[in-house]
C-alpha cells in the first residue's frame, strides 16, 4: 500500500493517556513518527469531533499545520491559512423537530450549539452546570445562559445533546429512534450525543480534504477508537482500531493497533517507514 495521507483522531487514539488541562497530550515518539511522515512526503490530518480552540494546542504539539476536520467531519480549514474548504450545517427546522420530540421523553435534555466555523458556543441555560473543561476545552462560567428558542434559532456546526443523570446511550437511541430525519447523530465518548447534518461524517469530511489535495482513498492510512470514527475506518485504504477502541469500531477495522497508551499510532507510522 502507498501511503500519501494519515487521518488520526485525536482523543483516545494519538493522545496519550496523560491529562493536561483536561486533554491527553502528543508524546514524544508520536511527535517524531509524524515527523518523520511528513519528511516522506506524506500529509498528516486531525479528524476530530473537537473545535478549533480545542484542537490548536494539540495541533502544535503535533506539528499539524495543513488541512483538519473538526465537529466529527463537518468542516474543514487550513490550520495555517486559515482557509475554510467546507462546512456542513445542520437546519434549524431539523434541530428544532429533533429537541420538540425529545422534549416529552426527556424533559431534562440540555442542547447547546456549535457555530461560526467553531469560534461560537451557545448553550441552554443550565447546560454550564453539567460541563466541565475538558469537554469542550472551554470553561463552563464563560458559555452563558440561552434560552433554547435561541440555542436552535440558528444552524448548527455541531448540536450537542446531554442530560443530568442518563448514560450517553441512552440518549443516543433516544435521538436515533425519534422519528426525525435530517440529522447525522454520533458518540466520540464525550459525556453527551453529537448530532450533524445529515449524511455528515469523519468519511465525508476526509473525502472531500483528499479531493482538494488529489489523494486517492485507497491512499490513507485512518486511526481511530470511538463510534464517530467507525466510517473513517471503513473508508479509508487502510482503517487502525486502537487497542483501546469499541469492538465495533475493532470489527470495522482492517487492523488492531496498540494502544493510545502505548504510542500506537506512532508504532504503525514507524513500521509503516520500516523504522
Amino acid at each position: 500500500m502507498t501511503v500519501r495521507l494519515i487521518a488520526t483522531d485525536l482523543d483516545g487514539t494519538l493522545l496519550d493517556g496523560a491529562v493536561v488541562d483536561g486533554s491527553g497530550t502528543v508524546t514524544a515518539r508520536t511527535r517524531q513518527a509524524l515527523d518523520a511522515a511528513r519528511a516522506a512526503g506524506i500529509h498528516t490530518v486531525p479528524v476530530t469531533a473537537r473545535q478549533p480552540i480545542g484542537l490548536r494546542p494539540i495541533a502544535e504539539q503535533a506539528g499539524f499545520t495543513e488541512w483538519a476536520l473538526c465537529g466529527n467531519g463537518a468542516y474543514g480549514v487550513h490550520l495555517t491559512t486559515g482557509e475554510q474548504l467546507f462546512a456542513e450545517e445542520l437546519p434549524a427546522a431539523v434541530q428544532q423537530r429533533l429537541a420538540a420530540a425529545l422534549h416529552t421523553a426527556l424533559p431534562e435534555l440540555r442542547f447547546a450549539s456549535v457555530q461560526d466555523a467553531g469560534e461560537r458556543f451557545v448553550a441552554q441555560e443550565g447546560y454550564a452546570a453539567l460541563a466541565q473543561y475538558a469537554d469542550h476545552k472551554r470553561r463552563p462560567e464563560t458559555m452563558g445562559a440561552a434560552s433554547l428558542t435561541e440555542v436552535l434559532s440558528a444552524p448548527s456546526l455541531k448540536l450537542v445533546i446531554r442530560h443530568p443523570s442518563l448514560p450517553i446511550p441512552e440518549i443516543y437511541a433516544a435521538v436515533q429512534s425519534s422519528g426525525v430525519d435530517g440529522f447525522a447523530a454520533t458518540m466520540s465518548g464525550a459525556p453527551f450525543v453529537e448530532v450533524m447534518a445529515e449524511g455528515v461524517s469523519k468519511a465525508t469530511g476526509l473525502a472531500q480534504v483528499c479531493a482538494r489535495l488529489g489523494v486517492d482513498r485507497s491512499e490513507v492510512i485512518a486511526f481511530g477508537d470511538a463510534l464517530n470514527d467507525l466510517e473513517m475506518l471503513q473508508w479509508a485504504g487502510h482503517g487502525v482500531a486502537m487497542a483501546n477502541a469499541l469492538e465495533v469500531v475493532k470489527d470495522a477495522a482492517d487492523e488492531v493497533g496498540p494502544a493510545n497508551t502505548d504510542d500506537g499510532v506512532a508504532r504503525v507510522i514507524e513500521r509503516m517507514l520500516g523504522r
